[in-house]
C-alpha cells in the first residue's frame, strides 16, 4: 500500500488530485522478469518515454517517489499559467476604461482564495492524463516509491527488485536555495510551496528575477501584494535579449513592481512585523520588510538517493547527469532525460528528449539531442519568446549576422488591440535569408513564436515567410512584414523607393 499524501490545503480537488498522481490505496504490481525498460520519475520526461514505449509493444515499469505528472503538473505550468491568467484578467479590467468600456477601478478587487481554487480544480481536472490508473491502463507496471540501483542492471523500489535490459532517469529538478544567513530559520516559499497559499502576502519579496521570479512578481503585483524583486545581476531575465527584457522591466514597474538590480541578498530575519531582508547593492547595505519571501534563483538536479554510483552513471550535484548527444549516460545502458540533464528545462524539450531515448534506446537509434530546435517562452505580459540563436552566440561561432525588426507600434493589429509593447527580432546569416534566430515580445509571443520555428525547420528563409499571406489584421503579420524588410534589402535604390511607396499605399 502506498504511503499516504496530503497536499495543503487539503480541499476536494487537491484530495483528487493526490488520488490521481499518488494514490493512497496503490499497490505496487510484483516485478514481471526484466523490462525491456525500466524509467525513474513521472514526469514529463518520464510520461512520455513510458507512455511510448509501451505503445511500441514493450515491457516497461515507471516508478515515482512522489506525484505523477511532476513539476509541469503540480507545481509549475499548470498553477503558474492558471493564476497568470487571473492575473490578466485582472489587469484588463483596470485597464478597461481606455478602451471605452467604463469600469470603477476602487470596486475592483482580486478574490484571491477563489483564485488558488480554480487553479487547484482545473489542475485535479488535468491531472487524469497524467495519473496512475492511466499508465496502468497503458500496459505500464507503475511503482510508487523510492528507486535506487542495486547494481547496473537492477533497481530497487519498495522492496522489490527491477531487472531492466535498458533504463531511464527522469527524475528532474527542484528549486536552489542559496545560502543566506537566517533564511531556513525565518522561512521561505518556492515554486513548490507557493501553489498552496490561500491567503494574498500583502508584501511579498522576490529572490531571482529569471522566468519564474518575473513571471509571479508580476501576478502577485496584479492581484495587489507590494513586490519587490531583487536581482543580482544587471538585467532581469539575463539570458534573454537586452531589448527584450527592458520592456518587460518597464511593464513589470507599471504593475507596481519594485526590482532591484545589482543586489544581493545578504541576511534573513524574523522580526514582530515581518521577515526582514538585508540587501547589498555594490557596497551600499539596506533593508526591507517582507511577509513572504519567494526563492527563484534556479534549479538543482534530482541526483540523490539514486545510488547511481553502484550503476556506474556519472553526475555532479549542480548540473546533473552526464549524458552525451545520443542522451546515453556512462553507462550506455542508461539513459537520461529532461531537467535532470539538460540546461533547456522546459516541459518541451523534456518531451522530445524523451522521444529520442525512446529511439535510441529501444531500437539503437542514432538521434541527437543537439539536433533538437528548441524555442522557449517566458509568461510575462507581454510575453518573451525566443528560438535559435542570440546575437553573442553567433559570434561566439563566428557567424556574422543582419538583424531585422518589426516593432509592434507598426502593426495594425497590435494598435487596435492596445499591444504595441513589442517587437519581432529575426537573426539570418548576413548576405542570406537564412534564419538563424528570432525573439519575439509581444501578448502572445510563445503562439507567435512557432511560426518562426517551423520556418527554420523546414529551411524556410525570410523571402519565403515574405510571401506566405497572413489574415488581415493580425499580429502574427509582423512577421511577414519582416520578410518584406529582407526582400527590400536585395532591391536597387530606385526600385526600392517605389516598392516602399506601394506598400505604404497598400498597407
Amino acid at each position: 500500500m502506498t504511503e499516504s499524501l496530503q497536499i495543503d490545503p487539503p480541499d476536494e480537488f487537491n484530495q483528487q488530485l493526490v488520488k490521481q498522481v499518488h494514490p493512497p490505496d496503490w499497490i505496487n504490481p510484483e516485478p514481471d522478469g526484466r523490462y525491456n525498460l525500466v524509467v525513474i520519475g513521472a514526469g514529463t520526461a518520464g510520461l512520455v518515454t513510458a507512455a511510448g514505449a509501451a505503445g511500441l509493444g514493450a515491457k516497461v515499469a515507471l516508478i515515482e517517489r512522489h506525484l505523477m505528472g511532476g513539476d509541469c503538473l503540480n507545481t509549475g505550468c499548470v498553477p503558474s499559467k492558471a493564476i497568470i491568467r487571473s492575473s490578466r484578467a485582472m489587469h484588463a479590467v483596470m485597464q478597461a476604461n481606455e478602451l471605452g468600456v467604463l469600469s470603477d477601478r476602487k470596486s475592483v478587487a482580486i478574490n484571491f482564495p477563489q483564485v488558488m481554487e480554480r487553479m487547484r480544480k482545473l489542475r485535479a481536472d488535468i491531472s487524469k492524463h497524467d495519473s496512475a490508473q492511466r499508465f496502468k491502463d497503458l500496459g505500464v507496471d507503475v511503482f510508487i516509491g523510492e528507486a535506487s540501483f542495486l547494481n547496473q542492471s537492477i533497481i530497487q523500489v519498495d522492496q522489490r527488485q527491477l531487472d531492466f535490459k535498458k533504463a531511464v532517469i527522469a527524475t528532474g529538478a527542484r528549486a536552489a536555495v542559496p545560502e543566506i544567513e537566517g533564511l531556513k530559520e525565518t522561512g521561505f516559499l518556492t515554486n513548490e510551496t507557493i501553489f498552496s497559499l490561500t491567503a494574498l502576502p500583502p508584501r511579498l519579496a522576490v529572490l531571482g528575477a529569471g522566468p519564474i521570479g518575473c513571471e509571479l512578481a508580476q501576478t502577485f503585483a496584479r492581484f495587489g501584494s507590494e513586490v519587490t524583486l531583487i536581482q543580482s545581476k544587471p538585467q532581469i531575465l539575463p539570458r534573454e535579449d537586452r531589448d527584450a527584457a527592458q520592456i518587460i522591466q518597464r511593464q513589470l514597474e507599471q504593475d507596481g513592481v519594485k526590482i532591484l538590480l545589482n543586489a544581493t541578498t545578504t541576511q534573513v530575519s524574523r522580526t514582530e512585523t515581518g521577515k526582514k531582508i538585508q540587501i547589498d547593492t555594490q557596497g551600499k547595505v539596506t533593508d526591507f520588510i517582507a511577509d513572504e519571501i519567494l526563492i527563484s534563483t534556479g534549479r538543482a538536479p534530482n541526483v540523490q538517493g539514486l545510488n547511481l554510483e553502484q550503476a556506474g552513471v556519472k553526475y555532479d550535484e549542480r548540473n546533473g547527469i552526464v549524458v552525451n548527444d545520443f542522451l546515453q549516460t556512462t553507462n550506455h545502458d542508461i539513459y537520461a532525460a529532461g531537467d535532470i540533464c539538460s540546461r533547456y528545462q522546459f516541459t518541451h524539450t523534456a518531451d522530445f528528449q524523451a522521444r529520442i531515448v525512446i529511439g535510441n534506446a529501444l531500437f539503437k537509434g542514432r538521434s541527437k539531442s543537439s539536433q533538437l530546435q528548441i524555442p522557449w517562452c517566458t509568461y510575462t505580459d507581454p510575453e518573451i519568446a525566443h528560438v535559435g540563436l542570440y546575437p553573442h552566440e553567433a559570434a561566439a561561432k563566428n557567424i556574422r549576422i543582419q538583424t531585422f525588426i518589426q516593432e509592434l507600434k507598426d502593426v495594425d493589429r497590435a494598435i487596435l488591440d492596445a499591444e504595441t509593447n513589442g517587437f519581432v527580432k529575426v537573426h539570418v546569416k548576413q548576405g542570406t535569408d537564412k534564419i538563424l534566430g528570432a525573439t519575439i515580445v509581444a501578448s502572445h509571443a510563445g503562439d507567435l513564436i512557432s511560426e518562426i520555428s517551423v520556418a527554420m525547420k523546414s529551411g524556410m528563409g525570410l523571402k519565403q515567410l515574405a510571401s506566405v499571406i497572413h489574415p488581415y489584421p493580425t499580429q502574427a503579420d509582423a512577421i511577414r512584414k519582416i520578410g518584406d524588410q529582407y526582400n527590400r534589402t536585395r532591391l536597387s535604390p530606385l526600385i526600392k523607393s517605389i516598392f516602399n511607396k506601394w506598400l505604404t499605399w497598400s498597407r
